[in-house]
């Protein structure tokens, strides 16, 4: 894990609201379906740079958030769907490697464990995104608070 600060920059995909309680219901989970969907939208492209945007919490990562599947946008284009903006700032970044979504799934087991940990810095709960640089490699990003 290691801090980073990020300039802000724009993502446009698809969305959904869920909570982590619905994503461990085979039957109410909504991440999956959604990232099937956003893999059939035409967004992707050989260059675009892929993200998963989490924002909109109701009550941390107790209660409902927002998830947007997308791919970031560049100054001159004109978006065609959803967009989040996703604000600068300094975020603790979580390196997943390995088979997919099986190392995303084990990087947010990390996250969560070191946010519980009573020295952690306390999260911003604005935005997080994962940051996919291959397909066997993504960043989970969690903003801290200043």
């Amino acid at each position: 894990m290691q801090r980073e600060s990020i300039e802000a920059f724009q993502v446009q995909g698809l969305s959904c609201r869920t909570s982590n309680a619905d994503e461990f219901n085979p039957l109410t989970a909504r991440i999956a379906p959604l990232w099937q969907s956003f893999a059939s939208s035409g967004l992707l492209s050989p260059q675009a740079q892929v993200f998963g945007v989490y924002h909109d919490y109701a009550n941390q990562h107790l209660a409902e958030y927002s998830l947007l599947a997308g791919v970031k946008l560049d100054q001159a284009q004109t978006p065609s769907h959803e967009l989040v903006q996703v604000p600068a700032g300094d975020y603790l970044v979580f390196d997943c490697q390995g088979a997919m979504p099986a190392a995303l799934i084990a990087g947010w087991g990390q996250v969560w464990a070191y946010f519980s940990q009573a020295d952690a810095p306390a999260r911003a709960y604005d935005h997080d995104f994962e940051r996919y640089l291959s397909l066997t490699h993504a960043q989970i990003c969690i903003g801290i608070q200043a």
